[in-house]
């Protein structure tokens, strides 16, 4: 007994050691996050998305200035004809070139509906990227925690082996002395068997958390430092519930979208109208004669089998499902965040109970190994009293890991789960950067150099 209690007090030092200090070069979750960050593909995907959205803006920008084209053209004809002299064939040669403008004076405002629209459009998908990076440091805070409840488990797992391999020792020596039954040795190796079944189970969960964290950062773990106290998130549920309101990406990209299709409203009532355009032609044929020409023209529809109509009903409608698309999207904003905070006060209430189950255990644990020590207990009552023990201490490393995943839930539900807002303090992504080069339609610029140099300040090749 003595072995077994040196044993289960090394193995808590152990455990207790581990959890407070880490190697010099381990990973914090900070370097956790910030290589999700730099590496995600998705993060990456919606950037590209974004960068698209930019170009719909340069283009209805380029719609609203004139057309220029160039036309060359050259051609030969042939002309047979019946004469008194008989059949006789003229070929005629031409060329020609000429140069044609138009632009449009007057559409009813549908090139402005377009322009806004696609404008509107772009900050909806800006709140789209915030929603992809707040989901994708959310899955690296996860990760990083699944590791280190995995490792911490596997310690539990192994300590827990090696007690019940001293228990087991212990008891086929009293057997062999005539203290104990065979049924005491028979229990211990149960319990050694299911011990190492349990240990078998935590190196596969161990195995399976590194996979995920390399899927969310690139690499596999090394060794991680105890994580940080969580960050702090809200006063009240109430307080949590208006910030999600004011500003979650969701929310606000959800806004964005109701103004685009209020402005499709307008485009396709503005398709009822007029449309005022001139044009300039200027040319020049293979007889060396120049011609220009000057048009002004304006074109109503007057009928076009109810397609204008239906354009415009469609609008409404689309309208319509937008505005209802809003409202339940608050509705599901509101509702993630108190389901975040009543997750976090049960993950607190767990962690306060565990540490008071641990306390009650490791008591009797060691009261039932004196009493078996003088014979009042049998070797299944020092079994069943070190099971609680590591029950207990294992419900202490889900309950606290529980409560970190809830509070940085909380946060993500709060629409506050940014790169900006943890302050890691590394380059971030600028979703105006690119707006900012293309948005007057340039026919050349340096967007592509800039945006060269802006994947290289995040860390991407």
């Amino acid at each position: 007994m003595r072995r077994v209690r040196r044993l289960v007090g090394a193995g808590m030092a152990v455990m207790i050691l581990a959890a407070a200090a880490a190697p010099a070069g381990a990973q914090s979750l900070a370097d956790t996050l910030v290589a999700a960050y730099r590496t995600s593909n998705l993060l990456e995907q919606n950037r590209a998305l974004l960068r698209a959205a930019d170009e719909d803006v340069a283009q209805a920008v380029a719609a609203l200035r004139p057309v220029v084209s160039f036309l060359a053209r050259a051609q030969t004809s042939a002309v047979t004809a019946e004469t008194p002299l008989g059949r006789s064939t003229r070929e005629d040669h031409g060329a020609s070139l000429s140069i044609t403008a138009e632009l449009t004076l007057y559409d009813g405002g549908a090139g402005r509906h377009a322009l806004e629209a696609a404008r509107e459009s772009v900050l909806a998908a800006r709140e789209g990227l915030r929603s992809v990076e707040q989901q994708v440091l959310l899955n690296a805070v996860v990760a990083f925690v699944s590791v280190r409840n995995a490792s911490e488990v596997l310690a539990i797992r192994q300590n827990n082996l090696r007690v019940i391999e001293q228990e087991l020792q212990a008891a086929r020596d009293r057997f062999e002395v005539g203290e104990v039954t065979r049924t005491d040795v028979a229990i211990a190796e149960a319990r050694l068997a299911a011990a190492r079944s349990a240990l078998a189970a935590a190196e596969g969960d161990l195995a399976v958390a590194r996979e995920t964290y390399r899927a969310v950062t690139g690499a596999h773990p090394g060794a991680l430092r105890p994580p940080p106290p969580p960050p702090a998130t809200a006063a009240s549920a109430e307080a949590a519930r208006d910030l999600a309101v004011r500003g979650h990406p969701a929310i606000r990209r959800a806004q964005h979208e109701l103004r685009v299709a209020e402005l499709n409203v307008g485009r396709a009532a503005a398709a009822f109208g007029g449309r005022l355009s001139a044009g300039v032609q200027l040319g020049l044929d293979s007889d060396e004669t120049f011609s220009r020409s000057l048009s002004l023209s304006y074109a109503v529809p007057l009928y076009r089998g109810g397609q204008l109509s239906s354009l415009h009903r469609q609008a409404i409608a689309r309208h319509d499902a937008t505005a209802a698309g809003l409202h339940q999207t608050t509705v599901g904003v509101v509702q993630a965040v108190g389901s975040a905070w009543a997750e976090l006060a049960v993950a607190r209430a767990r962690l306060v109970a565990t540490d008071r189950q641990i306390a009650a255990a490791r008591t009797a644990f060691e009261g039932v190994r004196e009493e078996a020590t003088l014979g009042a207990r049998t070797t299944l009552d020092v079994l069943n009293a070190e099971q609680e023990l590591l029950d207990a201490r294992a419900g202490r490393v889900a309950a606290y890991t529980q409560e970190y995943i809830a509070t940085y839930s909380l946060l993500a539900a709060m629409g506050l789960l940014t790169a900006e807002h943890l302050g890691l303090g590394i380059p971030t992504y600028d979703p105006g950067a690119y707006f900012e080069a293309v948005r007057n339609a340039p026919v050349t610029s340096p967007q592509g150099q800039r945006l060269e140099r802006i994947l290289r300040s995040i860390g991407r090749d």
